[in-house]
């Protein structure tokens, strides 16, 4: 799995992390478990035409000293199908930004 992983958090980061994740993505069905919804705009070509699978997220996981955000886009609805696929560099921008942009408002220096 390609995964970007944030580690070595302590406690304090990680109720920050918690509780910016709670305010800014859709909570999973798994305690530490969330996602982050990919924008229409962003999709690519394997996600378009495919409606009834979407939306598309990237899950990202808050474990005890580590936050790990995934680089597959998923789909909501469907665990087999070609739209699930690796992100696309704009993808992996926005999700880079998101996650530079979480870091910085949290004051996270893991």
């Amino acid at each position: 799995m390609r995964q970007l992983v944030i580690d070595e958090l302590s406690m304090e980061e990680r109720a920050n992390l918690d509780n910016y994740l709670k305010r800014t993505t859709r909570q999973g069905g798994m305690d530490g478990m969330f996602w982050l919804p990919v924008p229409d705009d962003l999709l690519a070509e394997a996600q378009q035409g495919h409606e009834a699978c979407g939306p598309f997220f990237f899950g990202l996981e808050l474990a005890e000293k580590k936050l790990i955000i995934e680089l597959l886009v998923r789909s909501q609805s469907n665990l087999h199908c070609s739209c699930i696929s690796y992100a696309t560099r704009p993808q992996r921008d926005f999700v880079l930004d998101f996650m530079d942009r979480m870091l910085g408002e949290e004051h996270i220096k893991a």
